[in-house]
């Protein structure tokens, strides 16, 4: 199983911040562990046994790549003037790196999330997760191929929405329906076998936007069988109001104010 993160995203909700920080960086004390998002998601991903990763990245992430860069002068240095702990913490990442393939994708233009998965289609030869990393979940469930995690929310418009038929089993789904037809919302967390590019490539965009929603619609209507996951502790990091407010409870683990 193969791992797709895509970090193409603007990050316009996040502005003024994410005009010099992609909002993949930023970072959250997540189980005591202090760590920029996008590394949580790499972890989580890595617990799982992936070690084939393509991160799908945008113009001025060029961060993102630095960060999954192994510097060891830098953790010599840290070593040197008795940094130790955040030599080791350091270590531990760049052995993760290291054991790891990571293939960096270029999204020239911000043309959607399926565009995003899209992209990576050259570099996945098996069936993959996807991961948009403006969303963390305490811990990633075990995923069939085909199924998509989902949770109930109060407000679903400002999410992907599913329907339900035969139990877990999704009907339908739509992008930001302003009626939803249901409160059970998308966390982008995915895993697909190869249909899903043949269907992302079959479809137009709308609004100048690939939507992945919709490729997996149109696979929907092929009678491809897609199953939803409910997971509970997810976390939505994708707008300042959300972030601070995921802040605030992983805070509240550490027994802070």
């Amino acid at each position: 199983m193969q791992g797709v993160i895509t970090a193409a995203g603007l990050g316009t909700r996040m502005l003024p911040v994410t005009k010099v920080i992609p909002k993949e960086m930023l970072p959250v004390l997540f189980k005591g562990e202090f760590k920029p998002i996008i590394h949580i998601v790499f972890e989580q991903l890595y617990t799982l046994g992936i070690r084939d990763f393509i991160i799908v990245v945008g113009r001025g992430k060029r961060t993102i790549e630095d960060y999954f860069t192994p510097d060891y002068n830098f953790v010599q240095y840290l070593e040197s003037v008795g940094k130790v702990k955040q030599a080791q913490d350091l270590m531990g990442l760049y052995k993760k790196v290291e054991e790891s393939s990571i293939a960096f994708v270029n999204q020239p233009e911000p043309k959607g999330f399926g565009d995003a998965v899209l992209r990576s289609k050259p570099f996945v030869h098996e069936d993959f997760m996807v991961v948009a990393p403006d969303t963390l979940l305490l811990s990633i469930p075990k995923m069939p191929i085909n199924s998509i995690t989902v949770t109930k929310v109060d407000d679903p418009r400002i999410y992907g929405v599913v329907t339900l038929e035969e139990g877990d089993m999704i009907k339908d789904i739509e992008e930001k329906p302003n009626v939803p037809k249901s409160n059970i919302a998308v966390m982008p967390y995915y895993h697909f076998d190869l249909e899903i590019f043949n269907a992302l490539e079959s479809i137009f965009p709308v609004h100048g936007e690939l939507q992945l929603t919709e490729g997996i619609r149109e696979l929907l209507r092929r009678g491809k069988k897609f199953k939803a996951i409910f997971v509970e502790g997810s976390y939505d990091m994708g707008d300042l109001q959300k972030y601070i407010v995921s802040l605030k409870e992983f805070l509240s683990w550490n027994g802070a104010d």
